[in-house]
């Protein structure tokens, strides 16, 4: 009897002794993920960056996980608060500071502090009323999560009175009162309008080459040059869909360059392929059954892509801009496009070798006007080592813009548009 009670009694102690290890596991397994989560949200917010543009200025907030979040505009003065849950306020105090431009159209000031406990408040000073939007991305390519914030007027820009303003002449400084008044005379012919797409922007910076070329730098320079040169023609403007390094979405492109009443659209690119030996210039316009290679329908889906990286928000929807945007169906503008495209890679030839011979086809999300003849100019390969160095070459730059600026006056001598400007010429 004694013999079996003591064998209950260490029985039972044994099983007290195994229940407080359990219970000193459990806790420290808590302590445990407790400071992991702790350490974790201590480096939460990655990076800060801001892309200020005319047409909106973009806030992006990169992080691990996704970050918890509250905001509200203030008024008097106008400000944007924007409260974080469970982060470390040093790191993003460190992120936010310094990150301001002073051409900002937007952001006037921004500065991080303590709000409640775990809430890290964020205010952004602003130098008018906005609308804002807020949308997180998922990871995607070098990117972690990302917390957008687009910040657009409230009075949203007119490309149109903007393009019209910049073409006004400027008035003489003295005019003398006795002179006599010009003679009547008729009415100009209307300008030539080019919208001029530089690839990618902000959050998307392209393709890189070996040496750490952008191709949204290299587009943008090529670009600015190509409006230069198209500017100083008689008779013929530009406009910039991208005049900065910010994101654009592939549709608004498109929108915008309808909404300038643009007769052309050329898109400059400078792209990538897996094999380095890759090399020379293309040009390309859409197709409405295929893509008239496997290289061209892999790049036509890189460059669609190129939203993913951007980052739209996916829950504006604009019912307008969607009927818009249907694939192109006018067997017209279409046939326009392509031959655009010959005559512009006629004359690239003279700069580059061309990577393939006659205008290739593909979908091409950015190409997709209706009612635009429309062409995606690819410069030169940046993954090739040597035409790396030739993009960021200024010559080589001149050189491209002139070239496509020749082939545009070649297409328009031979498809003068209604109210013909060149064929006087």
């Amino acid at each position: 009897m004694r013999i079996g009670f003591e064998i209950a009694r260490r029985f039972i102690l044994s099983a007290h002794v195994l229940l407080k290890v359990a219970l000193v596991l459990v806790v420290a397994i808590f302590l445990a993920q407790f400071a992991m989560r702790a350490a974790r949200a201590a480096e939460k917010v990655a990076a800060v960056r801001i892309w200020p543009a005319q047409d909106y200025t973009r806030v992006t907030l990169e992080s691990h996980e996704v970050l918890r979040h509250h905001m509200m505009l203030v008024k008097d003065p106008e400000r944007l608060v924007l409260d974080l849950e469970n982060v470390d306020y040093a790191s993003v105090r460190r992120q936010v500071e310094g990150k301001l431009t002073e051409g900002d159209p937007y952001i006037a000031g921004m500065r991080a502090g303590r709000y409640l406990p775990g809430v890290v408040r964020v205010v952004l000073d602003l130098k008018s009323a906005v609308k804002p939007q807020i949308f997180v991305l998922p990871p995607v390519g070098e990117y972690g999560y990302r917390l957008v914030l687009d910040l657009y007027p409230a009075v949203p820009v007119d490309p149109l009175m903007a393009l019209l303003r910049q073409s006004e002449p400027a008035a003489p400084a003295t005019q003398a009162k006795a002179e006599a008044a010009p003679p009547l005379q008729a009415a100009p012919a209307r300008m030539l309008t080019i919208a001029v797409d530089a690839g990618h922007g902000g959050e998307d910076p392209g393709a890189r080459g070996r040496r750490g070329t952008h191709e949204k730098d290299v587009t943008l320079i090529i670009a600015r040059k190509l409006k230069a040169a198209i500017d100083a023609e008689p008779g013929m403007r530009a406009v910039l869909i991208r005049d900065g390094d910010y994101f654009v979405p592939l549709q608004a492109r498109v929108e915008k360059a309808r909404r300038v009443k643009a007769d052309l659209f050329v898109s400059v690119h400078a792209d990538a392929f897996p094999r380095p030996h890759a090399h020379g210039s293309s040009v390309f316009a859409l197709s409405e059954r295929g893509a008239t290679s496997v290289a061209a329908r892999w790049l036509a889906k890189r460059e669609n892509d190129a939203d993913l990286i951007g980052g739209v928000n996916l829950d504006v929807k604009d019912r307008n801009l969607a009927q818009t945007l249907l694939d192109l169906s006018q067997t017209a503008t279409l046939q326009d496009s392509l031959k655009l495209g010959r005559a512009v890679l006629g004359e690239l030839s003279g700069v580059n070798t061309l990577h393939k011979a006659e205008v290739e086809q593909a979908g091409f999300a950015v190409l997709k006007a209706p009612d635009i003849p429309s062409i995606l100019v690819e410069t030169a390969f940046i993954s090739n080592p040597a035409e790396e160095l030739e993009l960021s070459n200024e010559r080589y730059q001149d050189r491209m813009a002139h070239a496509v600026l020749r082939g545009i006056r070649k297409y328009f001598s031979k498809n003068p548009p209604a109210a013909p400007v060149l064929a006087a010429r």
